[in-house]
């Protein structure tokens, strides 16, 4: 999209110091992979993130061609310098609030400081709700885990618990008997009566266990995950447990510009085009930000689109004004 304001300069403080052409909210995969992009257009960039990386558990990364295996705390160390190079500037920071004018004001947790900016990038990602059982917080990102994609591997051949918390478990269930033939689904808060025939068929076609009876805690040794200990007492030994947390994005700033956002089956995200631009002119979002699913390659990928329209998008206002 061109042309989105009617006045897309600032006149003599276009270069002031609290001005930018963009400002980055979020310095994950997606945050860092626009800001590349933007510093190395030459466009004067800013990049506030708060320091909470939803992989910030994970021990490494995987899947991700010529990183596999990295640690997600040196994947941004490194995707830091590199956009440094190119002038970006980065804060630790928060913003708490959005203000859409000509162009837009940002309130920095801090207090420090007003920034303004003429495009936004919001890369603000989300949480993850673990179920609430003794344990699971605990060894999330290594002995608990969500994704076999990203971790299926290194766990490989282990005897698997999967902890319901919907029905849709029995799909998790299912899909991680790829990586082991060792799987019990523990229907915790699920009733058994919940459980379809058909999903009873798949399940036993997979190889999988099903345990009715609420999990009490994970038990452990070590520092390991050692079994699944239900409250009618028994305890069954597993090495890694399967859980499928409640996403919850973080849309305050998206709600606060007016954004369209969708609900999904996985929350409620942001309406987004190809380049991840909102229904907000000027603001895009990527990476978790827009969807559960976007590991970290996606999320670099997002961010990378979301650049290439912003400078466009930058370029075109300027030459060609009001087209």
């Amino acid at each position: 999209m061109t042309g989105q304001y009617e006045t897309d300069t600032y006149a003599d403080d276009m270069y002031a110091d609290d001005l930018y052409e963009v400002v980055v909210i979020g310095g994950g995969a997606a945050g860092l992979s626009a800001a590349l992009v933007l510093g190395r257009a030459r466009c004067r960039t800013l990049v506030v993130d708060a320091g909470e990386p939803r992989n910030a558990p994970a021990a490494h990364m995987q899947g991700y061609l010529s990183r596999d295996g990295m640690s997600p705390a040196e994947f941004l160390a490194v995707g830091r310098e590199e956009v440094a190079r190119y002038g970006v500037e980065l804060v630790v920071d928060r913003v708490v609030d959005v203000v859409r004018g000509e162009g837009f004001t940002l309130t920095l947790a801090s207090g420090n400081r007003r920034v303004r900016a003429r495009r936004l990038v919001v890369a603000t990602g989300l949480r993850d709700e673990l179920p609430e059982v003794p344990g699971v917080a605990e060894h999330f990102g290594r002995d608990v885990l969500h994704c076999p994609f990203c971790h299926g591997w290194e766990v490989r051949d282990r005897a698997f618990g999967v902890l319901a918390s919907a029905p849709a478990s029995v799909h998790q269930a299912m899909l991680v008997a790829r990586w082991s033939k060792d799987v019990t689904l523990f229907l915790h808060t699920v009733a058994e009566e919940e459980l379809t025939d058909e999903a009873l068929r798949g399940l036993a076609r997979a190889g999988v266990k099903v345990v009715p009876g609420e999990v009490e805690c994970l038990t452990s040794d070590a520092g390991r995950v050692t079994g699944v200990r239900l409250r009618n007492g028994t305890t069954h030994a597993r090495e890694t447990v399967f859980v499928a947390p409640r996403p919850v994005p973080r849309n305050a700033l998206f709600e606060s510009l007016g954004a369209e956002l969708t609900e999904t089956p996985f929350g409620t995200y942001p309406k987004v085009d190809a380049t991840g631009l909102t229904t907000v002119p000027g603001v895009w979002a990527a990476g978790n930000a827009i969807g559960f699913g976007e590991q970290v390659i996606n999320a670099a990928s997002g961010g990378y689109r979301a650049a290439t329209a912003i400078v466009a998008d930058l370029v075109f206002s300027e030459v060609s004004p009001g087209t």
